[in-house]
């Protein structure tokens, strides 16, 4: 490093300014995922009292899930661009107030058109965050450590859950539907304290010509590099790219990677994991667990194993790598699914088969959470370069939550027509072309900058060699270039 380049580098902070900062950036990622965690899990036993109280047929059961999962689709897909015009930060602080706004309007409706109504609002508040919030983390995460700490985000999310099973549980000898649906206000008006603390992440700094400022936020929260070095290749990264529409996305050298994550995306919630989510209190009673309230219980357990798995995949992740774990968790729930198929097809639902069933609904639950719940928001953080992060990441959960959609509403409807053991077999087929999906497309990005992965896409789905010729239309990897705007 040149004496200059020293002169020229705003003071860094104090190693307690930037475990402050570090700290209160987790602080506030874990508690947005704890509320969609919540606000995802909450329905699940809610829906069992409210149903009865607003005397709600099963396609409008089905109507109540696909009605959120239909405004987050919605929020996904205006949540890109929302986090490239106002910021991540803003976009984060939108999403915070939503929810503590629609929640508890939710809790307090009438009937089921307003609760209808409210939760299409609450599901567009989901959209934008599940864009927004794995973006914050990413771009202000060191690559050491960027795996695990966006996969950290799920751990929260899966905590959620947990926690909205125990409270459904507890409520449910009352019937307390309302409350069930309510309770997650309160934190989501408590984060927006920290979230008024932090500053944006250095990208949408670079990205709206506010280099100094990112040069600044960049040594906050990555003391592994030279921070203005980082920045110019950040904006010349920014540079080279022509735009941030979804029509780019379609154009070399990204769409093979619009295609991986598109896929990707739609393969994570076709095979069936929010059935489980919204309607284990329904699956475990057909199982046979009825007594003691124990359809409201066991879903309770089955997500401390799914946050267990969680955490080991945050632990092996930047070790072992995104393949290794994301192949082995479809490839456990593919063989879960076949033991489910063959439970639900024995016709024998009592004693022991019913207890083969839980474990394979513990099982299942858990090797998604190990897999492609952990490692989606990974890819859609590290797929595209930064003008396009936001849009490619809209883009892959709008396919995520237009598969979301289908089994919303679908699901209990299949499961009355066409029996459990065949609708399972049938997520089971789909799980298997999703591992032989993954297993062909999905790269190997562990311990890459985000800026150095735009080579794998540019170079056909290969990491380029040393001495290889560039391919047409690629500009050199590891070179900085201060950015046009830069000067302004």
């Amino acid at each position: 490093m040149s004496t200059a380049t020293i002169s020229a580098t705003p003071p860094p902070p104090s190693a307690g300014t930037s475990g402050r900062t570090g700290r209160l950036f987790a602080l506030t990622g874990a508690i947005v995922g704890v509320i969609y965690g919540y606000d995802t899990g909450s329905i699940s036993g809610a829906l069992v009292f409210l149903s009865k109280d607003f005397h709600l047929t099963e396609t409008e059961k089905g109507l109540v899930n696909s009605i959120l999962v239909f405004g987050s689709i919605v929020g996904a897909l205006i949540g890109g661009k929302l986090a490239d015009a106002l910021g991540r930060k803003a976009a984060m602080l939108i999403v915070a107030g939503s929810y503590a706004v629609f929640v508890a309007l939710s809790a307090a409706a009438p009937n089921v058109v307003v609760l209808d109504a409210v939760r299409f609002l609450l599901g567009v508040a989901i959209g934008i965050s599940i864009v927004a919030a794995p973006l914050y983390i990413a771009e202000s995460t060191p690559a050491r450590i960027r795996g695990a700490s966006v996969a950290a985000y799920q751990v929260a999310t899966v905590a959620g859950i947990v926690l909205t099973y125990f409270v459904n549980w507890g409520l449910s000898g009352g019937g307390h539907w309302r409350w069930m649906l309510g309770l997650s206000a309160i934190p989501a008006a408590l984060v927006l304290i920290p979230l008024f603390r932090l500053p944006d992440t250095p990208r949408w700094y670079v990205l709206k010509g506010r280099t100094e400022r990112a040069v600044e936020v960049m040594a906050m929260t990555d003391p592994d590099v030279d921070p203005r070095a980082e920045v110019a290749a950040v904006g010349a990264a920014l540079a080279e790219e022509s735009g941030g529409s979804a029509r780019s996305l379609l154009r070399k050298p990204y769409a093979r990677a619009a295609f991986f994550v598109i896929g990707l995306g739609f393969f994570c919630q076709i095979t069936g994991i929010n059935a489980v989510t919204y309607y284990s209190p329904q699956i475990f009673e057909e199982m046979g667990f009825t007594g003691n309230g124990q359809n409201f219980l066991l879903p309770s357990f089955v997500q401390l194993a799914s946050l267990a798995a969680t955490v080991l995949a945050i632990l092996i992740i930047d070790r072992l790598g995104r393949r290794v774990v994301l192949l082995c968790g479809i490839g456990t729930m593919v063989v879960m699914l076949g033991v489910l198929t063959a439970v639900f097809g024995s016709g024998e639902l009592h004693g022991t088969m019913t207890w083969v069933g839980f474990g394979a609904i513990l099982l299942f639950t858990a090797a998604f959470n190990f897999g492609f719940g952990s490692l989606i928001w990974v890819y859609a953080s590290e797929a595209f370069p930064a003008q396009l992060r936001s849009t490619g990441a809209s883009v892959m959960l709008t396919a995520d939550l237009v598969a979301n959609l289908l089994i919303a509403q679908f699901f209990p409807s299949l499961m009355a027509w066409a029996g459990a053991a065949r609708t399972f077999a049938a997520l089971g087929v789909l799980a298997l072309a999703a591992l032989a999906f993954a297993t062909v497309t999905a790269p190997e990005t562990k311990g890459r900058q985000l800026e150095e992965i735009q080579g794998y896409w540019r170079n056909g789905g290969r990491w380029p060699v040393a001495g290889e010729p560039e391919p047409v239309g690629a500009a050199p990897l590891g070179k900085s270039a201060v950015p046009p705007t830069a000067s302004s």
